[in-house]
């Protein structure tokens, strides 16, 4: 059982930064992946950005460039720091991850972008 809660996020305005950070009930070295998936309102929840055991990141493209994924293996957490954010950033963001070929999602914290 992985428990995941996330804190961050807020409101900023368009071309800000945020920071959002993942804190795992275990040992991130047990867990096979890490990372961030977001939902706006009426669309799908959609991958942001994950970090495997082994160091590999994958990024959405809508994000490249602007958003970091990063862990912390002391404080078994993995925070995602976003920079130039765009309205269309907007979302509830989860922090997710897979242990065991189990699913686990935290309780979701909102990011809004201001025009």
């Amino acid at each position: 059982q992985v428990q995941l809660v996330e804190s961050g996020g807020g409101l900023v305005q368009a071309g800000g930064s945020l920071r959002v950070s993942c804190a795992a009930s275990v040992s991130i070295f047990s867990i096979d992946i890490m990372g961030w998936y977001r939902q706006a309102p009426g669309k799908q929840r959609e991958l942001v950005a994950r970090i495997r055991r082994g160091g590999s990141i994958d990024y959405a493209d809508s994000v490249k460039g602007r958003f970091t994924i990063s862990r912390d293996n002391a404080k078994n957490t993995v925070d995602l720091q976003m920079n130039n954010l765009k309205p269309e950033d907007t979302a509830v963001y989860y922090c997710h991850s897979i242990k065991n070929f189990m699913n686990y999602w935290g309780q979701g914290t909102q990011v809004t972008v201001s025009s």
